[in-house]
């Protein structure tokens, strides 16, 4: 008895997680039983948060689409310039993406609530927890554990592919166009919390000594009582700004 076969092609970004031998062509594989097209393709390795467009045969199809044998299947990645302009299987992205990372990624949710965004870290996150608050929250989930993001709770998601967390930031703020959607030193980089405006005098005694003799500009958590100033630290978070407000500018 012959094989029931298909024709996969994956594309752009989403070569990344597929095997060598087959990157970048079209491969036959074999079906087995009925699958969706979403666990067929996250059996050959892109999680489903990854995709935006699969066609079968050219037509658009969403995730809950049974896989058939003699078709082919096309699965494109969002921002893919050679995807064409039709129904997503995936999501939109949402216009002021709110997110949630995974415990690896400490340094990451740091650099993110720095740039002014609602981002949720624990070092103590259930793989669990993470899908479901994702989920409920519609939350971009961003993680290293493949498994994680393939939990069909998760809607939204990346995979960063750097281990650097400055440059896994430039990763995530060129995914999801956040450049122009920044708010520096608005959120506590602590606890999430949103920064207010503070006096010397408000601060006084919170501070280190003489540092409301050399600035007259403070910020404070009402969540954790921190409190917030333009020293060294800052000036280094300010180049960084700057760097990620360039890649708008080259793009």
């Amino acid at each position: 008895m012959s094989s029931r076969q298909l024709t996969v092609r994956i594309h752009g970004a989403l070569n990344d997680f597929v095997a060598p031998e087959r990157r970048g062509q079209a491969f036959t594989h074999v079906l087995q039983g009925s699958p969706s097209v979403k666990d067929l393709i996250e059996s050959l390795g892109p999680p489903h948060p990854e995709v935006d467009v699969v066609l079968v045969d050219g037509e658009p199809v969403g995730f809950a689409h049974r896989a058939e044998e003699g078709t082919r299947l096309d699965v494109y990645p969002a921002s893919d310039p050679s995807a064409p302009q039709v129904a997503r299987a995936g999501p939109p992205i949402p216009d002021m993406p709110r997110f949630i990372l995974d415990v690896g990624l400490g340094r990451l949710s740091g650099f993110l609530r720095m740039l002014g965004f609602d981002t949720l870290w624990r070092n103590d996150f259930a793989d669990d927890q993470l899908a479901r608050l994702s989920h409920d929250e519609e939350r971009v989930l961003l993680t290293r554990d493949l498994g994680v993001l393939k939990r069909s709770e998760v809607v939204l998601g990346y995979f960063p592919r750097e281990t650097d967390p400055a440059h896994q930031l430039v990763e995530v703020v060129r995914r999801y166009g956040l450049t122009s959607r920044m708010r520096p030193f608005s959120r506590c980089i602590a606890c999430n919390a949103p920064l207010s405006t503070a006096t010397p005098e408000e601060v006084q005694g919170r501070v280190p000594e003489g540092v409301t003799q050399r600035h007259s500009h403070f910020q404070q958590c009402p969540g954790c009582q921190r409190v917030f100033w333009p020293g060294t630290h800052h000036e280094r978070m300010q180049n960084l700004v700057g760097t990620l407000r360039k890649l708008e500018q080259s793009s």
